[in-house]
């Protein structure tokens, strides 16, 4: 079984927004974004169940994302692909996923990974855009994955308590970070990482383009809060809640 496992390189510590690009700034030191960890987590989980198979990890981004293959790669897994192009840069999420399932499309994995969610954008709906792209059925926020007989069943987090869904593969899951706790790499899988297959491909090498649909006009510091109200007397306390309508 192949599986495909999609990571990104997230910024570490504080995050900001370059006022010239209007885009999140990336220049400083980056790390595998943690939902991303859980899901090469569970890929080489579901190899070693299995007993065979390939784990391809894959990214869009500038050259220093290739930092977050090379952790996946010290965990476990056994090749890279890194999308890099200058004209993918500040990609939307239409773009992004444009350009993710071609890269996927060419793999033709039959078990695609995604992180719940990014720690720099939060969006967590990156997997369902690739999946409607893929035209293959998603499950989100699994807790517990099972893969046997050519189907896939995912345990779902709710707010009112667990789902099981089943699809047949190939799919397109979506973990949460309760579905485990992901290793940490070894000496020996970090010098081995240098060895593995870590492949660079250009848009023109997919046949895509990465045209956004959205565009930041203009960045503005959040307005000030303003006094703070004062009531000294029981009189103005009930006129502030009524004002508020909270009486």
């Amino acid at each position: 079984m192949k599986i495909a496992v999609c990571v990104k390189q997230v910024p570490e510590g504080n995050k900001r927004l370059d006022p010239a690009t209007k885009r999140l700034d990336r220049s400083g030191e980056g790390v595998l974004n943690p939902f991303d960890a859980n899901a090469v987590e569970e890929a080489l989980r579901v190899k070693e169940r299995t007993g065979e198979g390939e784990v391809v990890v894959l990214t869009m981004g500038p050259p220093q994302a290739a930092d977050a293959l090379r952790k996946a790669l010290a965990m476990g897994a056994d090749r890279a692909v890194h999308v890099a192009d200058e004209r993918a840069a500040g990609s939307d999420l239409v773009a992004t996923s444009r350009v993710l399932a071609a890269a996927l499309a060419r793999e033709e994995p039959e078990l695609v990974l995604f992180g719940q969610q990014s720690a720099d954008s939060d969006g967590a709906v990156l997997w369902a855009a690739v999946a409607e792209r893929l035209e293959r059925p998603v499950i989100s926020q699994v807790a517990e994955l099972t893969v046997e007989r050519g189907r896939v069943r995912g345990k779902r987090q709710t707010e009112f308590g667990y789902d099981l869904i089943e699809a047949p593969l190939p799919a397109v899951i979506a973990v949460s970070d309760a579905v485990n706790e992901p290793r940490y790499p070894s000496l020996k899988g970090i010098m081995g990482a240098k060895k593995k297959p870590q492949e660079e491909l250009s848009l023109a090498d997919l046949g895509v383009e990465a045209e956004s649909r959205t565009t930041v006009l203009e960045l503005t510091e959040p307005p000030g809060r303003g006094e703070p109200a004062r009531a000294e007397t029981a009189e103005q306390i009930i006129a502030f809640l009524e004002q508020k309508r909270l009486l």
